[in-house]
């Protein structure tokens, strides 16, 4: 992979994400990047992943579907209903990919599963998609306090934690649960027994 400068990445996601969204993204890479010392991930990769994670969530929502399509990105009926929540990711790996160099299979990965997760994650996919859920300025998650505590420690027993709060979330508010989050939890349910 050619090397990516994460000045031109800062300042990349800045002029393409909405302020709020920006800030957030700064604070995952961060979260990100302290999770990775802690886990044995090469920081500088979870940085990257970090900072791209979001960069295609201010898009249209055609814009993603046409991205997704035009890529040979299967799209499930529920991420055709919730374009901006669940197809940003998918869409997200591609610019990372054809946009901004990233030819990583591994940060791809982290960036196109971290709204869904899925079985079988690598470290890095689960320390993004961790981050995303206890990065500093996350508010109102359930749990929030034990599963930041959780991250340090154990990331299996974190993306259970955060899958299972997920799931009970959208179940108590008749949300509608993408099949992947479904399966990743089932995985990690599995495993853990």
């Amino acid at each position: 992979m050619k090397t990516i400068s994460l000045k031109k990445l800062r300042k990349a996601m800045e002029s393409e994400l909405n302020p709020k969204r920006y800030e957030h993204t700064l604070a995952v890479a961060y979260t990100a990047a302290n999770l990775a010392m802690v886990h044995g991930v090469d920081t500088r990769n979870a940085t990257i992943a970090g900072m791209l994670h979001d960069c295609a969530k201010c898009l249209p929502d055609q814009k993603l579907i046409s991205i997704c399509k035009k890529n040979s990105l299967d799209i499930s009926e529920i991420e055709l209903h919730n374009p901006s929540a669940l197809l940003h990711a998918k869409a997200g790996s591609v610019l990372a990919h054809k946009k901004y160099g990233v030819n990583d299979e591994d940060i791809l990965n982290a960036i196109k599963y971290h709204t869904t997760g899925r079985p079988n994650m690598s470290k890095l996919e689960k320390i993004l998609y961790i981050a995303d859920y206890i990065e500093p300025d996350r508010k109102h998650a359930p749990n929030l306090a034990q599963v930041r505590r959780m991250a340090y420690q154990d990331l299996d027993k974190t993306l259970l934690k955060i899958l299972d709060d997920t799931l009970s979330y959208l179940n108590s508010t008749g949300g509608q649960i993408d099949p992947m989050t479904k399966k990743t939890y089932e995985y990690y349910n599995n495993i853990s027994k």
